[in-house]
């Protein structure tokens, strides 16, 4: 089975960003969801999102501890905005207060139709310091991406196969 090491990209549109990271699993949807939403387990596994807490429901706060690679970790304390099982979940969070740094995290699962997944996870930021942040931030967070993208395509293919 040849493996597909992910990419990931950030672009910049006025005074917002997007980060874009996205990896092939051999896998199909159901699991690669009951690894993404098997908070308990990310200790184990996730280089980047080192913990999260919370109901997997929209409109539930959620508390998610952060190591982004070479960078200082945080915490957040996201809404849950969107939960559509086996394709998409999504999150908006804020540094500090609404307005300074925000971030909106989408994680995609989309079938191929060859027993294979487009896994994506993309961030929305915007906010008055992203100007000061985008460089250290984008790449200590795309790297986090890129590990997190591989450790679950690993993760996925191992547990399930």
């Amino acid at each position: 089975m040849e493996r597909e090491h992910g990419s990931t990209y950030y672009t910049k549109s006025g005074r917002s960003g997007e980060l874009f990271s996205q990896i092939t699993i051999h896998a199909s949807p159901e699991d690669i969801w009951a690894v993404l939403t098997d908070f308990d387990k990310y200790p184990q596994w996730n280089p980047f999102i080192k913990k999260i807490q919370g109901e997997i429901c929209e409109g539930s706060n959620l508390k998610i501890s952060l190591q982004p690679p070479g960078s200082f970790g945080m915490n957040i304390k996201p809404v849950l905005l969107k939960v559509n099982p086996f394709n998409e979940m999504r999150w908006l969070g804020h540094l500090l207060f609404p307005g300074l740094l925000d971030g909106e995290h989408v994680l995609e699962i989309k079938a191929k139709g060859d027993g294979t997944c487009l896994f994506i996870q993309k961030e929305y930021f915007s906010g008055l310091i992203l100007p000061l942040m985008e460089k250290i931030m984008m790449k200590s967070t795309g790297e986090g991406f890129f590990q997190m993208n591989e450790a679950l395509r690993d993760r996925v293919e191992y547990s399930f196969h």
